[in-house]
C-alpha cells in the first residue's frame, strides 16, 4: 500500500473540512441569568403601568403575586430541562401530548417571542420620548427656551410619544437584526454588562425610595379584593357588557391576575438558554433560576409597589408607559436631581429593553431551529449564511414580523401588552400540563422534581405541579374572555403558524421519508488546505477523539466526563477514506461532509450539549486511517488520542497499528497517550512514541544489585543507577550491531514464546512489548 501524503509536506497538502455549529458555545450561570433577565426583567418597565390601567390601584399587589407565582412556574421549567437538554415547550408537549398539540404550543410560544421585541422596543421609545418632553418642559419653566421658538411651536415643543416610540423601536430592531445575522458570540457578555448597570440603578432606586418613604407622606395601594378592582371596558374584553366580574369575586381576581401575568414573561428563555449553560448543567441551571427569581421579584415587584406608594394617585396614570421614570421624578430632593436620575433610568431602560429585543430574536431563532430539527420546518429555513454561518432566513422572518407588529401598533404599549399575554399564558399552560402528564408517562431519568409530591401505596401524587397547571389553565381560559385583542390576534397568528408547520412537515416527509423523526444539525463548513491549530481553533495539548459510528460514542462521553474544556480542547475527528492522489485534495466540502458525517457530528454535538462542554469538529480525508490520526494529532499538537475499542481488533492491536503509523510518520512528531475505551467504560492506556518503559520489580532489583557491586570499586562511588542502565544499553547496542544479532534475536523469540504460554503472566497495560518502541 502506498503511504498517504504527510501533512508536513507542502507539495502534498491534505484538504480538510472544519464543521462548526453556531449554537455550541457554553456560558456560565451568571451570563445565562443575564440573558434571561434582559427579557424577564424588562417587563418591570411596562408591566405595572399596563396592569394599573386595566384593573386599578391594586395592580402593584397583583404584580408581586405574579412574581411570587413565577417561582412555581420556573420550577416546572427546571424539571423539564433536567429531562431534556434540547427541551422547551415543543419537545415537552410532543413527548406528552403528541406532535399536533406540540405544533399548537410552539405556535403560541412564537406569538410570545414575536411580541417581546415590539413591546420592549416601543416601551424603550416611550421612556426616551418622555424624558425629552420632560426636559423641554423644565427648560421652558426656567426660561431656557427662546420665546421665538415657543411662539413657533405654539407652546413648549414636544415629541409625539407614540410615533417617536415606533420609529425608535424600528431602528433598534433593525440594528439587532444585523447583529444576529453576523452572529451573537458576545451577546452574553453584553447582557451581563447591561445587568451590571441595571443593578446599580436598582440599588439607587431602592435606597432613594426608602429615604423618600421616611421623609414624605405615602399611600398604601389597596389590596386586590373584588371591591377594590376597577376594570376598564377594554380590560373586560368580551365581558364588557356583563357583570361577571362583580358577580363572581374570585373570577374578578383571576381576571385581574390575568392582566398582570405578562410580568413573568420570558420563562421559556430558561429552556432555550439551558442548552448553552456550561458544566455542571443542572446545578448551574438551578443557580440561574434562583438568581432570576430573586432579581425579578425585587426589581419588577419592588419598583411597581414603590411607584404605587410614592407617585400620587392623580399623576400615576400619566406615567403608565414609563412608570419607573415617573418614580424617579417623585423622589425626595431637588427636581433637577430627579431629572438627572430619570435620565439614568432611561439609559438603563433603553439598554435593557433593547436587550430584550435581541433576546426575542435569539429565542425565536432557537425555537424555530428546534422544531426544524424535528422535521417540522424544511431545511430551507435553516440554511446557514454563507459568510456568518447563522440561520439568516429564520432571523429575517422573525424580524419582518416584528417590524409589521410595531407599525400596526402605532406605538401603543397597552395594545401590545394586552396581545402579549396570550402567548405568555398558553405557552405556560402547555408546558405545565405536559410535565404533569410526563410524571405518569415518562419513567426516564430526572435530575430534579417540582416539590410537594406524596406517595400513597407506591403511587406518586404530584400535588405541586398539578396545582401550578390548574392555576395557569384557569387564568388562560379567563384571558380568552377578557382580552379580546389577545384572543383574536393570538388565535389568528397561532392558526397561521400551525398551518405553516403542518405543510412544511408534510413536505419534509415526502422529501426525506423520515423514519426516525429527527433532522440533522446544520453545520457551517470551513475548508482548509492543511490541518492546523489555527484553522481548527484549538490550543496546544488538546485531546483528539476519533469517531466513526454514531451508535458507539462511549469514548466521547468518557473524555467529556473527565476533561475541563475551558482549559483543554476536545476535537472530534472522523477520517473520510479516499484513494485519490494528494490525499483527496480534489474532493469538495460536500463530498467530504456527506449525510453520514452530518449524522455523526449531530450525535457528537448532542453529547457535548448534555455535558455542557465545547467540542471542535473535523473531517480529514485519508488513504490510511491510522496515519491520518497520527498526522492530525501531530499537527494539532495533541497530548492524547481517544478511540472506542473496535469490534474487529483488541485495544492492544489498535495501539500496535497506531504505533506503527507513528513510527512511519516523518519528523518532527510528538508523543501522546492513547486511550482505548470499551463499551463498559473499561479503559486501556498506551503511550505512543518513545517513552519511559515499565520495568518489572526484578529488573529494578537487578539494576540496584549491579550498582551496589560497581560502586564498591575505587573511583566509582559517585555512579548513579541511570549510569548502569546507560552502560548496559550501549553494550547491548554494540553487540546487536556486531556479531551477536542472531543470538540476541533468538533469545527474544524464546522470551516471546514464554510470554504467549497460557500460564504466563502477561505484561501489564502500558508496558512495551520487546523490540517495539512505538507502543
Amino acid at each position: 500500500m502506498n503511504q498517504p501524503p504527510t501533512i508536513a509536506d507542502p507539495n502534498n497538502r491534505v484538504r480538510i473540512v472544519v464543521a462548526t455549529s453556531v449554537m455550541l458555545t457554553f456560558i456560565s450561570y451568571w451570563r445565562a441569568a443575564a440573558i434571561i433577565l434582559n427579557d424577564l426583567g424588562s417587563s418591570a418597565f411596562y408591566a405595572g403601568g399596563i396592569a394599573e390601567e386595566a384593573v386599578g390601584k391594586s395592580a402593584p399587589w397583583l404584580i408581586i403575586g405574579v412574581m411570587l407565582f413565577s417561582f412555581a412556574v420556573r420550577a416546572v421549567y427546571v424539571e423539564s430541562c433536567s429531562m431534556f437538554v434540547r427541551g422547551g415547550v415543543y419537545r415537552i408537549v410532543k413527548e406528552a401530548l403528541g406532535g399536533k398539540l406540540a405544533k399548537v404550543a410552539v405556535s403560541t410560544l412564537m406569538f410570545d417571542y414575536i411580541l417581546t421585541g415590539p413591546i420592549s422596543g416601543v416601551s424603550a421609545g416611550h421612556y426616551i420620548a418622555g424624558l425629552v418632553n420632560e426636559t423641554l418642559f423644565t427648560m421652558a419653566v426656567h426660561g431656557w427656551i427662546p420665546q421665538a421658538l415657543l411662539t413657533l411651536c405654539h407652546g413648549v415643543p414636544h415629541l409625539n410619544v407614540n410615533y417617536t416610540s415606533m420609529t425608535l423601536a424600528i431602528a433598534v430592531t433593525i440594528y439587532y437584526w444585523r447583529e444576529n445575522i453576523k452572529g451573537i458570540e458576545d451577546s452574553s457578555e453584553k447582557a451581563l454588562k447591561i445587568m451590571e448597570v441595571t443593578t446599580v440603578m436598582v440599588v439607587i432606586l431602592l435606597g432613594w425610595s426608602a429615604i423618600t418613604l421616611l421623609t414624605r407622606h405615602f399611600q398604601i395601594p389597596p389590596l386586590p379584593l373584588p371591591s377594590n378592582l376597577h376594570f376598564t371596558s377594554g380590560a373586560l374584553g368580551f365581558l364588557k357588557n356583563s357583570n361577571a366580574a362583580r358577580l363572581f369575586g374570585v373570577f374578578g381576581i383571576m381576571m385581574a391576575f390575568g392582566h398582570s401575568v405578562l410580568a413573568m414573561s420570558g420563562e421559556e428563555s430558561l429552556a432555550q438558554v439551558f442548552r448553552e449553560i456550561a458544566h455542571p448543567k443542572l446545578k448551574n441551571l438551578k443557580r440561574t433560576a434562583l438568581i432570576i427569581a430573586i432579581y425579578s421579584l425585587i426589581f419588577t415587584g419592588g419598583a411597581t409597589l414603590l411607584a404605587g406608594m410614592i407617585i400620587p394617585d392623580g399623576e400615576r396614570l400619566a406615567y403608565k408607559d414609563n412608570l419607573i421614570a415617573g418614580l424617579a421624578m417623585h423622589m425626595a430632593g431637588p427636581p433637577l436631581l430627579g431629572l438627572i436620575f430619570r435620565a439614568f433610568v432611561v439609559v438603563v431602560g433603553f439598554l435593557m429593553l433593547s436587550g430584550a429585543i435581541n433576546t426575542a430574536i435569539v429565542g425565536s431563532n432557537g425555537v424555530l431551529n428546534r422544531v426544524s430539527e424535528d422535521g417540522v420546518l424544511t431545511d430551507w429555513f435553516r440554511k446557514p449564511h454563507r459568510r456568518f454561518g447563522t440561520t439568516y432566513r429564520v432571523i429575517n422572518l422573525v424580524v419582518g414580523l416584528q417590524l409589521m407588529i410595531i407599525v400596526a401598533s402605532r406605538g401603543d404599549v397597552y395594545v401590545l401588552g394586552e396581545a402579549y399575554a396570550f402567548g405568555v399564558m398558553w405557552s405556560f399552560v402547555f408546558n405545565s400540563l405536559s410535565m404533569l402528564v410526563l410524571r405518569f408517562k415518562y419513567k426516564g431519568e430526572r435530575g430534579w422534581k417540582v416539590p410537594l409530591n406524596i406517595t400513597v401505596a407506591g403511587f406518586e401524587i404530584p400535588i405541586g405541579i398539578a396545582s401550578v397547571s390548574l392555576v395557569l389553565l384557569t387564568v388562560a381560559i379567563t384571558n380568552l374572555f377578557t382580552k379580546s385583542v389577545a384572543t383574536v390576534s393570538g388565535l389568528i397568528f397561532t392558526g397561521v403558524v400551525f398551518m405553516v408547520f403542518t405543510v412544511s412537515e408534510r413536505i419534509n416527509k415526502r422529501k426525506f421519508a423520515l423514519t426516525e423523526g429527527h433532522m440533522k444539525e446544520q453545520f457551517q463548513l470551513l475548508q482548509s488546505e492543511t490541518v492546523e491549530r489555527e484553522s481548527v481553533g484549538v490550543r496546544p495539548g488538546s485531546i483528539l477523539v476519533t469517531v466513526r459510528d454514531y451508535n458507539t460514542m462511549v469514548h466521547l462521553r468518557w473524555i467529556l466526563g473527565r476533561v475541563n474544556t475551558t482549559e483543554q480542547d476536545v476535537v472530534c475527528m472522523t477520517a473520510r477514506l479516499s484513494w485519490l492522489t494528494a490525499g483527496g485534495s480534489d474532493l469538495t466540502s460536500e463530498q467530504l461532509f456527506s449525510d453520514y458525517e452530518q449524522t455523526l457530528f449531530t450525535r457528537a454535538v448532542s453529547i457535548a450539549e448534555k455535558f455542557g462542554k465545547r467540542v471542535s469538529l473535523l473531517v480529514v480525508p485519508a488513504q490510511d486511517v491510522w496515519s491520518a490520526i497520527v498526522q492530525t494529532a501531530n499537527a494539532l499538537q495533541c497530548s492524547a488520542v481517544a478511540a472506542g475499542v473496535s469490534s474487529k481488533m483488541t485495544a492492544e492491536e489498535q495501539a500496535f497499528r497506531l504505533g506503527n503509523a507513528w513510527e512511519a510518520a516523518p519528523a518532527p512528531k510528538r508523543q501522546f497517550v492513547f486511550y482505548a475505551v470499551g463499551p463498559n467504560m473499561n479503559v486501556s492506556t498506551f503511550r505512543i512514541g518513545p517513552h519511559t518503559p515499565t520495568m518489572k520489580a526484578e529488573d529494578i532489583q537487578l539494576v540496584h544489585r549491579l550498582w551496589l557491586d560497581i560502586t564498591q570499586h575505587p573511583g566509582l562511588d559517585k555512579l548513579h543507577h541511570s549510569d548502569i542502565v546507560t552502560g548496559a544499553l550501549e553494550r547491548f547496542s554494540q553487540e546487536y550491531r556486531n556479531n551477536a544479532r542472531a543470538e540476541i534475536l533468538e533469545e527474544f523469540r524464546l522470551l516471546e514464546n514464554q510470554r504467549q504460554a497460557p500460564d504466563h503472566n502477561r505484561y501489564p497495560d502500558g508496558e512495551d512489548p520487546p523490540g517495539r518502541t512505538g507502543v
